[in-house]
This record gives structure tokens, sequence and C-alpha cells, in this order.
């Protein structure tokens, strides 16, 4: 199966899960990540808000503000797709990009290399650690600098997904960066790289 194909029926399966499971998956996965130590050492971390049937993470990034860690969200550029990652404080003013997503206005936004962890969106992935974005491409950019690290893995990447979007094996293209680990509502998968 094709990407395309995957992508299709990955977003359905993700699209099927009910108002009341979403939550309580949101709450259980939260739980699983403050227990595996997912934000333990973290000082930095990238967030993401839930679009389109996305994982919601926001119980963890409250969790993690409460923590004191530097929680920040993604920011589209003008133009290209490296992203940069807007800070959220108390007063942070957000706007809507491109795609309608609220992102922090911040001038001193900062760049991947300066996360400790980024959790990311995703619509598959599989036991070997890869996975399957919306297609846009703007995570595989912004990471592309990791490829060439052999010692040093910083951000460590973890997806967010429920476990239905887990598949046996996922086609991947050399520009696709592997992930760390999943967090699912069952379990933090880890991978070894």
């Amino acid at each position: 199966m094709n990407k395309s194909e995957l992508r299709r029926q990955l977003k359905a399966a993700r699209n099927a899960v009910g108002p009341h499971a979403r939550k309580r998956a949101a709450r259980d996965a939260s739980r699983l990540a403050l227990r595996a130590g997912v934000l333990l050492r973290a000082r930095r971390i990238g967030f993401y808000l839930p679009q389109h049937g996305e994982f919601d993470v926001r119980p963890l990034l409250n969790q993690a503000l409460w923590m004191g860690r530097e929680c920040c969200l993604p920011v589209l550029p003008r133009r290209g797709r490296v992203m940069r990652f807007g800070r959220l404080q108390a007063n942070t003013k957000m706007a809507p990009n491109r795609y309608g997503i609220p992102e922090p206005i911040d001038a001193r936004a900062l760049s991947a290399r300066q996360l400790d962890v980024l959790l990311m969106p995703l619509v598959g992935f599989d036991l070997a650690g890869h996975r399957l974005g919306m297609g846009g491409g703007y995570y595989d950019a912004t990471l592309a600098f990791m490829r060439h690290r052999r010692h040093w893995r910083k951000p460590r990447l973890v997806g967010v997904a429920y476990e239905c979007q887990k598949v046996d094996r996922l086609p991947h293209d050399p520009w696709d960066m592997p992930l760390d680990a999943v967090l699912t509502e069952r379990r933090l998968y880890r991978f070894a790289q």
C-alpha cells in the first residue's frame, strides 16, 4: 500500500475514535508519559495543537507548564518548510497560520535544535520507529539537520498517536526522520536508533 492510501485509511481510523474515548486517551497518555519520565530531563519541549482528529496532547502540555518547563509550539515559515518554535507563556499572543492553526507570535522563536523533546502528531507509525505524517514535509524539513548526527540526538522525537494508528510496516523515504518513541493511550513504544 502506498503512502496516500495508508494516509487515507489511517485518518479514517483516527477519526473514528469518539469524543469520550479521545478525552480518556489524552488523560491516559499523559499519565503514561509522566510515569515513563518523558518530561523528566527535558527543559524545552515542543508540542502541537491538535487539528483534524490528531491526538490531544494538551493535558501533557498543561502538566509541563505546571512543572515549569519551557513549552513551545510550531511556527510556520513565510517561505520554505523549516519551522521554528514559539514559546508559550501566560501572556503569549496567538494568531492563526495559513492553515488556520493558532501559533505563538514570538520574535525570538527557537529552532528545533534548541529543543530537548519534540512531540509530533502523526497519521501512522510502525514498530521500527517510522512515522507517516500529513504529507506536507514540515517536520522532515525542520529536522533534516539530525540526519548528519551520529551520536548526539537532540531533540528526542516522540510521535503521539492512537493505538489504532499502528501498522506492521510503513513505506519510508531516506529523508524521513525515525522516531525515538511513540506515545499512545496504551503504552510508550521506544525505538533503538
